[in-house]
């Protein structure tokens, strides 16, 4: 009997350690997926012109060169793109967040009547909107053509953020706490601010990564709205112009490019954008996987 109980023992451990070794390969091979198109993008931008041309660079730089990044700084309009962009993401961030909060924690109560039928009314946004024609021409009507607000009021307030801070919050912040803040004397401010924000924080984060990221990869409505303020053109803007002028050769805003491949260009355009996302999400990362963890889990 001793005997038998341990070769069972023994096949389970094998069996486990079998799924466990298929279970890390299939996410070694999922996180190479995802990693190895950004190393390859990377090593494109470090290689000289030739070599890409050619498709001779995979996985290691040919030709190592720094001409594309080069290129991309000695446009002295990139700094000033970059501070638009920053502020932008800022702004849109911070608006965005208040708005959001300011809306789902109302939602989230009971006592709030007709409270269901607000949030059907956010609902239906998330699958029908007005288009971009109609959206212009309230941007025209408002005056806001050329302007930073262009970039940061339209799109300041996500109803699927909405949702998933109203939900979290039903989930976290229970009514028996609010119930002991009121009899305490506390008005829905101090409520607010005291009690809903510090348990929602990872949430928050998340939202938050989710505006910034959002905000900071958008160019088509800069697109739209920004035609003369050249001052005024985000980094992503300012980067696509940069790429049409390498691959179209012609001249804009009084800056020529001259490249032999569009592509090493477009490759060191891809990484200089995406730094500052990547420098940024280290620091914010331990809240966005409790963040998106959040209400998975009924009790």
């Amino acid at each position: 009997m001793k005997r038998s109980a341990r070769t069972i023992s023994v096949k389970r451990r094998q069996r486990l350690d079998i799924w466990d070794i298929a279970i890390r390969l299939i996410l070694i091979i999922a996180s190479l997926t995802c990693l190895l198109p950004f190393v390859h993008v990377v090593v494109k931008s470090l290689s000289s012109d030739a070599y890409v041309v050619a498709n001779n660079v995979f996985l290691w730089p040919k030709g190592f060169t720094l001409d594309a990044y080069v290129q991309i700084l000695s446009d002295k309009s990139i700094l000033q793109s970059l501070y638009v962009s920053i502020l932008i993401t800022v702004l849109f961030t911070v608006i965005g967040m208040i708005v959001t909060i300011c809306a789902a924690y109302p939602l989230s109560r009971k006592q709030l009547k007709g409270r269901i039928a607000i949030t059907m009314l956010f609902m239906v946004t998330l699958y029908f909107t007005g288009g971009i024609i109609p959206e212009y021409l309230l941007i025209n009507r408002l005056g806001m053509l050329d302007t930073i607000w262009s970039l940061v009021l339209p799109g300041a307030f996500s109803a699927f953020n909405l949702l998933i801070l109203k939900t979290s919050i039903q989930s976290t912040v229970p009514v028996s706490l609010e119930e002991s803040a009121r009899m305490d004397g506390a008005g829905h401010f101090r409520i607010l601010w005291s009690i809903v924000l510090p348990l929602t924080k990872p949430i928050l984060a998340t939202l938050s990564l989710f505006y910034a990221v959002g905000r900071w990869n958008a160019y088509q409505d800069a697109l739209f709205y920004i035609k003369y303020e050249t001052m005024l053109r985000p980094l992503q803007l300012k980067l696509y112009y940069l790429v049409v002028q390498a691959s179209e050769s012609f001249q804009t805003e009084m800056t020529f490019v001259e490249t032999s491949s569009p592509e090493v260009l477009r490759a060191a355009v891809v990484v200089f954008a995406t730094l500052p996302i990547i420098c940024v999400y280290p620091f914010i990362q331990k809240y966005f996987v409790r963040g998106v963890m959040i209400g998975s889990v009924k009790e």
